[in-house]
C-alpha cells in the first residue's frame, strides 16, 4: 500500500556561520503532503504531514455540513492557527482567511474568478487584507484544483504555492509545496477554499464546505 506521507525526508539547509535568519527568498519551500481525510472517527477534514512523515496540521469538522459556514486550520496540539470563512452576500464565491480563531485580523480574501471564456486557467484571486495590504499585491490561482496541478502566483508570475498530484495514491492524497513568502499555514488555509469552489465533492455531500450564508 502507498505511503500517505512523503517517501523520502527533505535536505536539511546547509548550516552556516551567522547568527542572523536567511532571507525568505533562500530558504527552502515546505514540502507538504495532505490527505483529505480527518483522522478522527466521523468527521471531515484534512490531515497534513511535513516533509518528514510528522503531522504538521488538522482539521476536524463535526458539524452538520447543512449548518457549517467555516474551518478552522490547527496545528498538532489543536491550537486554531486560521479560520477559513465564507463570506455572506458575495456575488461570487467569496472566502476570507482569518488569523487564529476567526475573532483576530483577517489575512487574506480569496474570491472565485468568474470568467465567460471556458477556457481561462485562472481560478481565483487572492488580495491581502489588513496590515499586510499595503505591502502586498494581489495573488492569482492557476491550474486546475480537480486534477491536482494548481499554483498561487504573486505579481511577477512566481509561484508561491503549488498543488502537485502524488503519485499512485488517488486525489484525496496531494502534495503541497509552500513558499516561505506566504507561509505553509496560509497555503493551506488556500487549500481549504480552493477545496470548497472546485473540490470534487463540490455542491453534494462530500463538500467539505457547504455553499450556504454564513451566521
Amino acid at each position: 500500500m502507498a505511503k500517505v506521507h512523503p517517501n523520502a525526508v527533505a535536505p536539511e539547509p546547509a548550516a552556516t556561520t551567522t547568527t542572523s535568519r536567511a532571507p525568505e527568498e533562500e530558504r527552502p519551500p515546505a514540502l507538504l503532503t495532505v490527505w483529505r481525510k480527518s483522522l478522527l472517527f466521523n468527521c471531515d477534514g484534512f490531515t497534513v504531514f511535513d516533509a518528514k512523515g510528522n503531522l504538521a496540521f488538522r482539521v476536524d469538522c463535526y458539524a452538520s455540513a447543512r449548518r457549517r459556514a467555516e474551518v478552522v486550520l490547527m496545528d498538532v496540539a489543536g491550537k486554531p492557527l486560521l479560520t477559513v470563512r465564507r463570506k455572506r452576500l458575495s456575488v461570487t464565491e467569496h472566502w476570507v482567511i482569518y488569523d487564529g480563531d476567526g475573532t483576530a485580523r483577517p489575512l487574506l480574501s480569496v474570491r472565485r474568478h468568474v470568467s465567460l471564456r471556458s477556457s481561462s486557467k485562472t481560478l481565483a484571486h487572492v488580495t491581502p487584507l489588513g496590515s499586510a495590504a499595503a505591502s502586498a499585491a494581489e495573488y492569482v490561482v492557476e491550474g486546475s484544483y480537480g486534477r491536482r496541478a494548481c499554483a498561487v502566483r504573486d505579481a511577477r508570475g512566481d509561484a508561491v504555492a503549488e498543488v502537485r498530484r502524488k503519485e499512485s495514491v488517488g486525489d484525496d492524497v496531494f502534495r503541497l509545496v509552500a513558499d516561505p513568502r506566504l507561509g505553509a499555514p496560509l497555503a493551506m488555509g488556500l487549500v481549504i477554499a480552493l477545496d470548497e469552489m472546485f473540490g470534487a465533492g463540490h455542491g453534494s455531500a462530500r463538500s467539505l464546505l457547504r455553499r450556504t450564508w454564513s451566521v
